[in-house]
C-alpha cells in the first residue's frame, strides 16, 4: 500500500496516511475520474470501510480529498450515523486530521497560507473555496479547462456532459448561465470547470 500511496500523495505524508488507513481498516480504491466528485466514503454491508479517490487528482488535492473522506468515517464512528455529513462534527474531525499535514515538507510554501485559512472553517468541498480551488489547479497537468469566473460574460462554454451554455450575470455567489439548446437557466459555482468554445464579441 505504501508504494501505491507514494504515486499519489506527497512523500512526507505517506507514513501518517498509511497509519490512518491501517488504524481504521480502510479499503482504499483509486479509480478513473468521476466528474461529479473527487472521492467518497462508504460503510460496506459487512461493516468494513471503503474510500474511493479519483486517480487524476494532483498529489495535493488527492491528499486533501483522502483526509476529507477519512474524516467522514471517523466522525460517523465517533458521533453516530445521525450527524450531518458536513456538519460541525465532521468539520472539527477534518480540521484535527489535516493539522499535522499543513507544513512545508508536504505542501508548497505558496499553498500553505491558503490551506491554513481554508481549514479554519472547511467547506463540504475544496472546490467551493474558489481561492483554494484555483491554487490547487495550478498543480494540475496541462488542461484545456477554464473556470466559469474566468470566462468572459456572454461567452459560450461546454461542461463535462457535453451540454453547451452561454454565461450570464453573477447572482450573489453563482452565475446564471443559459443552456443553448433548451433556453433553461442554470446556476454555476464560480470555479466550475468548463471548456471555452466561443468568446463573446
Amino acid at each position: 500500500m505504501k508504494h501505491i500511496l507514494e504515486k499519489y500523495i506527497p512523500s512526507h505524508s505517506v507514513e501518517p496516511i498509511f497509519g490512518l488507513i491501517e488504524a481504521n481498516q480502510i479499503h482504499l480504491k483509486i479509480v478513473n475520474e468521476r466528474k461529479t466528485r473527487h472521492g467518497d466514503y462508504r460503510r460496506m454491508p459487512h461493516g468494513g470501510h471503503q474510500i474511493t479517490v479519483n486517480a487524476s487528482l494532483n498529489k495535493y488535492r488527492f491528499l486533501i480529498t483522502l483526509v476529507h473522506e477519512i474524516a467522514h468515517l471517523i466522525a460517523f464512528e465517533r458521533f453516530g450515523r445521525q450527524i450531518k455529513p458536513h456538519g460541525i462534527e465532521w468539520k472539527s474531525t477534518f480540521q484535527k486530521l489535516m493539522l499535522p499535514f499543513i507544513r512545508p515538507e508536504i505542501f508548497p510554501a505558496e499553498l500553505l497560507p491558503i490551506i491554513a485559512k481554508h481549514f479554519r472553517n472547511p467547506t463540504a468541498s475544496s472546490d467551493t473555496d474558489a481561492r483554494l480551488a484555483v491554487a490547487l489547479k495550478s498543480y494540475d497537468e496541462g488542461t484545456d479547462k477554464n473556470y466559469v469566473f474566468e470566462v468572459p460574460h456572454g461567452s459560450i462554454f461546454r461542461i463535462y456532459n457535453g451540454k453547451v451554455f452561454k454565461k450570464g450575470e453573477r447572482k450573489i455567489k453563482r452565475y446564471e448561465c443559459v443552456e443553448v439548446k433548451t433556453g433553461r437557466i442554470y446556476l454555476f459555482q464560480p470555479n466550475a470547470e468548463v471548456e471555452l468554445l466561443k468568446t463573446a464579441n
